[in-house]
C-alpha cells in the first residue's frame, strides 16, 4: 500500500481512491473508438482516512464534482492515454484539497480616511442639488 501526498502534510492511502476507465470522446481519431483513455477518479470523503475537520471543510466546498453522498467524481479525458489521464486526475484532486483547505484570510475591518468621507458628502451636495434644479418653480399662491 502506497499514499498519495495531497496537500501538505496530508497523505491518504491509494486504496481509498477507485480510478475507473471508459473511452474518451474528442480527438484521437479511430483510435479513440478502440481503448478506454478516459479516468474518472471517485473519492469517499466520508469514509476516507481524513482528518474530521478536513473531511467538513472538503464536504462544505460548493462543487459540482461533489455528490449528495460526499462522493468526489473527477473525470479526466484530456489525454490520449490513460496514463496521463490518471495523472492529470490525480493534481485536479490535489488542486480541489488545495482550493478547500487554504486558510482563510480573516478581514480587518478599516474606516474610510477624512479625504473619502469628504469626497463622499461632496458628491450627495452635488447629487441633492441636481436634483432640486429638476423641481419645477414654486408657483405663486
Amino acid at each position: 500500500m502506497s499514499l498519495i501526498h495531497l496537500y501538505r502534510n496530508l497523505s491518504i492511502p491509494d486504496s481509498e481512491i477507485q480510478f475507473s476507465a471508459s473511452r474518451a470522446s474528442g480527438k484521437g481519431g479511430q483510435h479513440v473508438n478502440t481503448t478506454s483513455s478516459a479516468v474518472q477518479l471517485r473519492f469517499n470523503i466520508p469514509g476516507s482516512s481524513l482528518p474530521e475537520q478536513v473531511k467538513s471543510r472538503l464536504l462544505a466546498m460548493s462543487d459540482s464534482r461533489l455528490t449528495t453522498e460526499g462522493v468526489l467524481i473527477i473525470r479526466s479525458e484530456n489525454e490520449r492515454s490513460q496514463r496521463r489521464n490518471r495523472q492529470d486526475a490525480l493534481e485536479r484532486l490535489r488542486e480541489y484539497f488545495r482550493q478547500a483547505l487554504k486558510p482563510v484570510k480573516t478581514r480587518r475591518p478599516t474606516r474610510p480616511g477624512k479625504a473619502a468621507k469628504h469626497r463622499r458628502l461632496d458628491s450627495k451636495k452635488h447629487r441633492g442639488r441636481l436634483k432640486e434644479g429638476r423641481k419645477p418653480p414654486p408657483t405663486p399662491g
